[in-house]
């Protein structure tokens, strides 16, 4: 069973940075793409940013390009949210999410295109 753990979320300023991680395991990750969205209360869930295991190749959203990078450390199973220039509408939950390319369809921007999440992790920016 795969199982996917955030960390790293916090109260921040404006303008300060945080990094989230995503630990994964219960699988062989070479065949997926790990993704990053976020809830802000009664809003609906937002892509933020993908990268996928094998290549390396990224996905941002608009909102966040120039400011959030997504890395991974594949020899820790780990994927990587840096974000920087935080701003209070970057308030919300963080969810780590992964699907396997194999068999999945869909885009990497809709939450629907992935097979399994994490608890969350919140973010709260000050302004």
């Amino acid at each position: 069973q795969v199982q996917l753990v955030e960390s790293g979320g916090g109260l921040v300023q404006a303008g300060g940075s945080l990094r989230l991680s995503c630990a994964a395991s219960g699988r062989t990750f070479s065949r997926y793409a790990m993704g990053w969205f976020r809830q802000a209360p009664g809003k609906e869930r937002e892509f933020v940013a993908a990268i996928t295991w094998s290549g390396g190749t990224r996905y941002n959203a608009d909102s966040v390009k120039g400011r959030f990078t997504i890395s991974g450390d594949n020899a820790k199973n780990t994927v990587y949210l840096q974000m920087n220039s935080l701003k209070p509408e970057d308030t919300a939950v963080y969810y780590c999410a992964a699907r396997n390319l194999a068999y999945s369809s869909g885009t990497y921007y809709s939450p629907n295109s992935y097979d399994y999440w994490g608890q969350g992790t919140q973010v709260t920016v000050s302004s």
